[in-house]
């Protein structure tokens, strides 16, 4: 009954299972050992071992020990967080013992810690930080009936064959050079077109495409800013909204032309308040992800614009084509941004 087996070699399961039934049938330990052959010595340790843990599997060994230790654990996590660009590679040899870059990936992935792109964000200083709070706390009574009587302004630039971002199509393994499959690119140029444009809950104020001759004193400034904007249709946006509204504030970043003196002196003559916004903050301004969702609708058109008028034909339709709904959505989301400055201490937030 007892299985041939090399010298040195244990019993399998089967055989020992076999083993613990006669033993059961006969009561008897040696004449168990007789009947399958077996050293009673052997026959009496499996069967003490059957007894103890009622199964004859073996039981789990200590083994070699573990390369990857709990104090490894957190030295890898120590050197990750505090050298956060650092490949898996070179922690994995700053290590005690060494690991590969590979076990590295598995053991920080276990842990939540991946390799991502870093998101790029505007470089704030300790000055910056502090303003930001200050907005927070100015502004942390603002409902969103009071958020919704704010005008949101700002410029951008859009360039010519601006391909940023990955742009999907649907198509076949055959049809990846046929044209509406592609995205054309252009050879480095300057030609782009600033625009100027401002929102408001449930509405979407003017856009401008704002004409300057360029270069060295031909951008954007106080004079072009007041002509083109202020006078040519911020004026007009404004006391249509004012007729809705009991109060109505604009905002504007701090660019040169919208803080000169001659600016400011132009708000007053007016009698059109002004929203504080702090510098460096373009998530606190909710017309910003508005002209993402713009140009991200010029990169999806199935023929792109390749001249300036072109270009400007293209905006002034995708601006008019934006659905209100988009809009609306980020300027109710002013009070969660007043939150998020505040427990990111006047550091950068997600939006």
């Amino acid at each position: 009954m007892s299985e041939n087996r090399a010298p040195g070699c244990e019993h399998g399961t089967p055989v020992k299972n076999q083993l613990v039934g006669v033993i059961q049938a006969t009561g008897n330990v040696a004449k168990a050992a007789r009947i399958t052959n077996m050293k009673y010595s052997t026959t009496r340790d499996i069967w003490q071992k059957y007894k103890k843990f009622g199964t004859t599997h073996n039981r789990p060994c200590s083994g070699r020990p573990l390369k990857v230790t709990d104090h490894t654990i957190r030295q890898m996590v120590r050197i990750a967080r505090k050298t956060r660009r650092k490949p898996f590679k070179e922690i994995g040899n700053e290590v005690v013992p060494p690991l590969t870059d590979t076990t590295v990936r598995k053991v920080l992935a276990r842990l939540g810690f991946h390799r991502r792109v870093a998101r790029k964000v505007p470089f704030l200083t300790k000055a910056h930080k502090i303003t930001r709070i200050c907005w927070a706390r100015l502004y942390k009574s603002f409902t969103d009936k009071n958020w919704a009587q704010v005008i949101w302004s700002d410029e951008a630039y859009v360039y010519l064959g601006d391909n940023r971002g990955r742009v999907y199509v649907t198509r076949r393994s055959d049809e990846e050079y046929i044209e509406e499959c592609l995205v054309p690119t252009f050879k480095q140029s300057s030609v782009r077109v600033m625009i100027w444009g401002c929102i408001m809950d449930g509405q979407k104020g003017p856009l401008v495409l704002l004409e300057y001759p360029g270069g060295k004193g031909g951008g954007m400034n106080s004079s072009r800013y007041q002509e083109q904007v202020l006078e040519g249709v911020l004026v007009e946006f404004y006391n249509k909204m004012k007729k809705k509204n009991t109060k109505v504030i604009f905002q504007q970043d701090g660019a040169p032309s919208h803080t000169s003196k001659t600016t400011q002196c132009w708000f007053s003559k007016h009698d059109i308040p002004l929203l504080f916004h702090p510098p460096s903050s373009p998530d606190l301004n909710p017309i910003e992800p508005v002209w993402h969702e713009l140009k991200k609708r010029l990169r999806t058109l199935p023929h792109p614009p390749n001249t300036v008028n072109q270009l400007k034909a293209a905006i002034q339709t995708a601006w008019d084509e934006m659905p209100i709904e988009d809009i609306n959505k980020h300027i109710k989301s002013m009070s969660i941004r007043v939150k998020a400055i505040l427990e990111a201490r006047g550091g950068h937030t997600r939006f």
